[in-house]
């Protein structure tokens, strides 16, 4: 069981690598964002396949060089739940910038990352993203939805 100290020091070491994977993803810097997963990461992301499974660097930069400038960002009702090794965090995730076709995003989803610490560094293992589709039958993606 943790002690309230050490529990503190991993959930600012894991809000700190977070801020960190954030600035990267903004500035689009594929290497910089996976080095904060781990070698076999699994991916359930926005776009597909329906799962990625490890690091893809040549991947990441070619989403990133769809992207004119810096991607925004902002996250909404994060959770930080913290063990031993393992940790969860969720929140809503905002996304914003312009496509190099000219195109606005504005983007709400949701987002869940599962964390582990591997040689007293922590490290994203699993990430899903994922936003609500239409129950009326049509499975329609709701992209307009605002927390």
């Amino acid at each position: 069981m943790k002690d309230e100290a050490n529990a503190r020091i991993d959930e600012e070491a894991i809000i700190a690598m977070l801020m960190m994977r954030a600035k990267a993803l903004g500035e689009k810097n594929a290497k910089d964002v996976l080095s904060y997963e781990t070698e076999d990461e699994i991916e359930f992301s926005l776009a597909p396949p329906l799962v990625g499974i490890g690091k893809d660097e040549a991947s990441l930069q070619a989403w990133f060089d769809t992207w004119e400038g810096p991607i925004g960002g902002d996250v909404r009702d994060a959770k930080l739940t913290v063990g031993e090794d393992v940790a969860f965090w969720s929140g809503l995730t905002r996304m914003t910038g312009t496509k190099t076709d000219g195109a606005a995003v504005d983007l709400w989803f949701r987002q869940t990352l599962g964390l582990v610490k591997q040689d007293g560094r922590w490290l994203v293992a699993h990430q899903h993203a994922s936003v609500p589709f239409a129950m009326d039958g049509s499975g329609r993606a709701l992209l307009d939805l605002k927390p």
